[in-house]
């Protein structure tokens, strides 16, 4: 472990130029190149094979600017790589901290028990989550009776939104942190929009699980602009659409075959980010899912988050991930993996059981998700109870396509609704 105090921020220039003089002397001529790539950065591939994205300098600095401006970073900040930086999440925050002057702190790999070292040690201010980061630190904490961490100041969330319990024991353990929640992905060079989701100076966090029609993830960045494009497949009463974007913060293009396409992605400057959700009057981006993850049963589009979203609000649902299977009748049918709580024990749908105490079943799961108003077409058909850890990216994505295949491989549902 060590850490980084001192660094220079180079000017944006290329030096592919070079002008040979009369004498035959060679001499280089720097030339402003902001819109170069600066990197290719590989998305996580959690709906297909990664891709290469060509990144510039101007949207990294972009970026990094944003991330001062919205989180607050400056040149007092001691930062923690909680991310590793072959993702967008880990170089765009770097950046941000090289800008402004602060203090970078190092381990070789992420893990909790180094982490919350490093915290001690270098008296941290700030870092970067994904959930399952953030509840990998907060069980660690309770196990080894960490009770408050003082030092701590910023925290950025990304990769998905933090659950009520886990804002919840964040606020506690880390007393006097500012918590931020950001929503992006590496073709827009990291974060799009940007929301505060507890603030030491607030009684009690935001409520962000509570709303039925998706997730708020806050408004756009001063340099990000979003609209919302039509999707034929959805009704035109509704707000929801496809989500664009334009500005200096997206890609070049995907790289491939040695070279950047730079026409497929972007399309009369806006581009798709493959995600599906409306903008209320207050100008705040609601989330509903990935438009190529969205499950057709029966007619009617179903976004898997939402539903999962439903079933996490039970107490002994520990994660939930939803996903649709061919069906002859629906189309496609809805299918729901259930990881239940360490004190919670699963029930048979065909064992006798009140529906009380610390019990999980189908049709508690469906009751739950009745009066929660969940509509009936969403509510999954089949239920699995699922002993292992799901499988994620190095992110903490879920991988949703593998879950998939392995439940197709070896379909035997526990309920039928």
């Amino acid at each position: 472990m060590f850490s980084v105090h001192h660094f220079i921020f180079f000017p944006v220039v290329s030096l592919d130029h070079i002008k040979r003089s009369s004498r035959g002397s060679t001499a280089m001529e720097p030339v402003s190149a902001p819109r170069d790539v600066a990197l290719i950065c590989f998305t996580s591939g959690t709906t297909g094979r990664p891709k290469g994205v060509a990144i510039s300098h101007t949207s990294l600095i972009v970026q990094s600017l944003a991330k001062i401006a919205l989180v607050g970073y400056g040149e007092d900040d001691v930062y923690l790589h909680t991310a590793p930086l072959c993702h967008i999440g880990g170089i765009s925050s770097c950046l941000a901290i090289l800008m402004a002057g602060g203090c970078h702190v190092l381990i070789p790999k992420f893990d909790t028990k180094s982490a919350f070292k490093a915290i001690q040690e270098h008296r941290v201010t700030c870092f970067i989550t994904v959930p399952a980061i953030m509840a990998d630190l907060l069980y660690y904490a309770r196990k080894d009776k960490i009770s408050e961490c003082k030092t701590v100041t910023k925290i950025l969330n990304g990769g998905g939104g933090l659950s009520d319990e886990l804002i919840n024991g964040a606020s506690r353990l880390f007393i006097h942190a500012a918590t931020f929640s950001a929503y992006g992905m590496t073709e827009a060079c990291s974060s799009l929009t940007f929301m505060p989701i507890n603030k030491p100076e607030l009684e009690e966090p935001n409520k962000l699980s509570n709303q039925s029609e998706g997730v708020c993830v806050g408004k756009p960045a001063p340099h990000v602009e979003i609209r919302i494009g039509r999707d034929d497949s959805i009704s035109s009463s509704s707000p929801m659409g496809k989500i664009l974007t334009r500005g200096l913060h997206t890609m070049v293009g995907y790289w491939g075959n040695n070279t950047v396409d730079t026409l497929e992605p972007v399309r009369n400057g806006w581009l798709d980010t493959g995600d599906t959700g409306w903008i209320d009057r207050t100008g705040n981006l609601w989330l509903m899912g990935r438009h190529k993850g969205r499950i057709k049963s029966g007619g009617e589009n179903v976004y898997p988050e939402e539903v999962e979203l439903v079933l996490s609000q039970h107490s002994g649902v520990a994660k939930a991930v939803v996903f649709g299977v061919p069906d002859s009748r629906l189309g496609e049918k809805i299918v729901a993996c259930v990881s239940i709580r360490d004190d919670w024990r699963w029930v048979d749908a065909r064992a006798e059981h009140q529906g009380e105490g610390k019990e999980v079943s189908s049709q508690i799961l469906h009751e739950h998700c009745r009066i929660k108003n969940l509509s009936r077409f969403k509510v999954p058909k089949i239920y699995y109870q699922w002993r292992r850890p799901f499988p994620v990216t190095t992110t903490g994505k879920i991988k949703r396509e593998e879950l998939k295949a392995e439940i197709l491989a070896c379909m035997h549902p526990r309920s039928n609704l």
